[in-house]
């Protein structure tokens, strides 16, 4: 085997958003690591646009949602229009929530922007080793470590690489969670779709009434950047190979002499919807869509890998760092899953919503019914209604110092307790059960979240061999009874232990016992192409492609 052994404390195996993320958390707490990226650069397609609230609190918290939101498009286009084609006047239309206006429940609103203007300022948030064109080859894991084989697809050169604990965040067709033979479970592969960029001067149609994408009866169509630029994306044709995509995409702009599209890129993607039978095994971390994919309806994949990140690399930290014991680890699953399964029933619900309007948009059309005649469906009022399932998480976790009795049920909105930040603050809960109670602000200023280190050296914790020495004063000093994922992942340093040796300046408490992982198996609305009657099962270790069925297609005719 040719090539250098090497040693880090974590290997992130994926350079997409959430790898980029977690490389991103763990330099500040002063963990070591190296991330391994297949492909030979950054994405180059502008593909998830939608960086929610949550995703922005967690950037601000690492110092670059002011660059983020340079880079993106203006409050304005922070809403959904619903038209026949997009040169119609709006039949229905939907603001995302916390993008178009800020909301009371945070301090940050979300963006507009896309993947490619995204990824550049994450790697630029770390100094952390990087390796395009490497991928992982194969993995085994000992009683210290995790040891994988990598492959410089370039060169042909096999590195081996040993580490402590490994984040695969490598996306749906995951090679680390192939070789761990973890399957799948949900609706599985739910149809062949493509997105086509191109130039069009659309403006007199979309400059009154922005909007981050337009859904029409053929197909949605998208602004890619402030500068210009637009995106089409539907179902695949059966005879996609040739297909005029200019010729496409310019009739399902409408009918008249309107501007012809001039295609830049196409790609070609299977719309997956399923959730990992467990995102943990042994010192391996399944995140982002290596462990759960859903439909991009919505806007809700990136954004929950990235929530994945920020939950399970403050543990990274707290075990490499001796602050808590390896049990910690054990909360990240427990508290991720129910989180993807409740996520996972959202976006597939968003994509047979979305279908259901744009089909029965196309039989009216081609029926001639008057405009006055045509049936409109509300669901565009429920489509970015979805504030619960961005801000409303709430953890019942052993990793948490008991508390107070909850107070509300789950679902319902109150005012928080806890000392106010600027904007004032409600405590936000979902899921299933009742409802944590609201909990203790941080130091730091976000309620129970371990600080994250500030930039530079100062405050920064000192490194050792697999990430940083415990320093007096370093560990974070808030408790809480209980959290949401409003405040952060984390609870505190005293009581995150689950095993741990007290550091110096923590209080006595109880140790708790780790927690019994959650394992759910909801059932899931029937996917696009399915009648109601089939309901899915086990997608196996990889999801299936598999091809729109007849009459399902939402094309031009």
């Amino acid at each position: 085997m040719s090539g250098s052994d090497a040693e880090v404390a974590v290997l992130i195996v994926g350079g997409g958003p959430v790898g980029l993320t977690a490389r991103a958390l763990l330099a500040r707490w002063g963990v070591s690591t190296l991330l391994v990226e297949k492909h030979a650069e950054l994405s180059p397609f502008p593909r998830s646009r939608l960086v929610n609230v949550r995703s922005m609190e967690i950037f601000r918290q690492l110092g670059l949602a002011a660059r983020i939101t340079a880079a993106a498009f203006t409050p304005e286009y922070g809403r959904a229009r619903f038209r026949d084609t997009l040169y119609d006047e709006d039949f229905a239309t939907a603001a995302m929530v916390g993008v178009e206006a800020p909301v009371p429940e945070s301090p940050v609103t979300g963006v507009l922007t896309s993947q490619d203007r995204l990824e550049p300022v994450l790697l630029a948030a770390a100094d952390a080793p990087l390796r395009f064109g490497v991928e992982l080859t194969a993995l085994a894991e000992g009683p210290d470590g995790v040891v994988a084989l990598l492959l410089d697809r370039r060169s042909g050169a096999r590195t081996r690489v040993r580490a402590r604990y490994v984040i695969a965040s490598d996306g749906a067709h995951s090679t680390v969670r192939e070789h761990l033979g973890i399957g799948t479970t949900g609706p599985g592969a739910m149809g062949d779709f493509t997105t086509v960029v191109f130039d069009a001067d659309l403006g007199r149609w979309s400059a009154r009434q922005p909007a981050g994408v337009y859904f029409t009866a053929h197909g949605s169509f998208g602004p890619v950047h402030p500068e210009g630029g637009w995106l089409w994306f539907g179902p695949t044709p059966a005879d996609g190979a040739r297909t005029d995509w200019s010729g496409l995409v310019s009739r399902a702009l409408g009918p008249g002499a309107g501007p012809r599209a001039d295609v830049r890129r196409v790609q070609h993607w299977v719309m997956h919807a399923f959730v990992a039978e467990r995102f943990r095994q042994g010192r391996v971390l399944l995140a982002g869509d290596a462990a759960h994919a859903v439909p991009p309806i919505g806007g809700l994949g990136m954004n929950t890998g990235i929530a994945d990140a920020h939950n399970l690399c403050w543990k990274l930290a707290g075990v490499l760092r001796g602050w808590a014991g390896p049990g910690l680890l054990d909360t990240y699953p427990a508290e991720r899953e129910p989180v993807a399964h409740r996520t996972l029933r959202q976006a597939v619900e968003n994509a047979r919503l979305m279908v259901e309007v744009q089909q029965r948009r196309r039989e009216q059309l081609r029926s001639g019914a008057p405009a006055r005649d045509r049936v409109e469906l509300p669901w565009s009022e429920r489509y970015f209604a979805q504030l619960g399932l961005v801000l409303g998480t709430a953890y019942r976790s052993t990793a948490v110092v008991g508390g107070t009795e909850a107070r509300v049920p789950v679902g319902v909105r109150v005012r928080s307790t806890s000392p106010p930040r600027s904007p004032a603050t409600a405590s936000r809960t979902s899921g299933s059960g009742t409802a944590a109670p609201p909990s203790t602000p941080a130091a730091s200023g976000s309620p129970c979240s371990p600080r994250i280190p500030p930039t530079g050296n100062a405050g920064r914790p000192r490194r050792g061999r697999y990430g940083s020495k415990p320093c007096p004063g370093s560990a974070p000093t808030a408790t809480a009874s209980a959290r949401a994922e409003h405040c952060s992942s984390a609870p505190t340093a005293t009581s995150a232990r689950a095993g741990a040796t007290p550091h110096p300046t923590d209080p006595p408490s109880a140790t708790p016992s780790p927690p019994s992982p959650v394992r759910h198996r909801p059932e899931y609305p029937p996917t696009l192409l399915e009648s109601p009657d089939q309901r899915p099962g086990r997608t196996g270790r990889s999801p299936p492609a598999t091809k729109p069925s007849a009459g399902k297609l939402l094309m031009p005719q």
